[in-house]
């Protein structure tokens, strides 16, 4: 738990916009691998598992008839008060984006993959992920105002 709370954490609450779905998947994640009988190959191999895991989670809840029928709290993810403005600017609009090119966006830039990492985490073709990373590059772009450095 100690080696992937973070990234599982982390990807609950992009997803899931509050920090109570994101304590219900998060448990429900980790639960899933204790009962799990799955063999990994390696560190990596078990990272892409929690990942995968977390995404479908997340997906299954948002999809969900509960979920269908309540209203959202819109609760953002804590952040420390000596977090600059901008940054906070770029995570509401990371957190604006629709959900497909919010995982990319996340895996890449905050988790380090690359698009063939993501594609196979993700099941998806890598020129798929490239594509996604384009468009989600393009309307952060526009959300944030123009082209931005970095």
């Amino acid at each position: 738990m100690e080696r992937y709370a973070d990234t599982v954490w982390r990807l609950c609450l992009i997803h899931l916009k509050n920090r109570a779905d994101a304590e219900d998947v998060f448990q429900t994640v980790f639960l899933k691998y204790v009962l799990s009988t799955a063999a990994f190959e390696s560190d990596e191999h078990e990272k892409a598992w929690f990942i995968r895991v977390t995404v479908n989670a997340c997906r299954d809840l948002l999809r969900s008839f509960f979920r269908s029928r309540t209203v959202p709290l819109d609760e953002l993810a804590d952040l420390p008060a000596n977090v600059p403005e901008d940054h906070r600017e770029v995570l509401d609009a990371v957190l604006a984006l629709p959900a497909k090119y919010r995982d990319v966006v996340y895996l890449h830039y905050y988790e380090g993959y690359t698009a063939p990492e993501i594609g196979y985490m993700l099941g998806k073709n890598v020129n798929s992920v490239y594509t996604l990373l384009a468009r989600a590059k393009k309307q952060l772009a526009e959300m944030l105002g123009g082209d931005r450095d970095g």
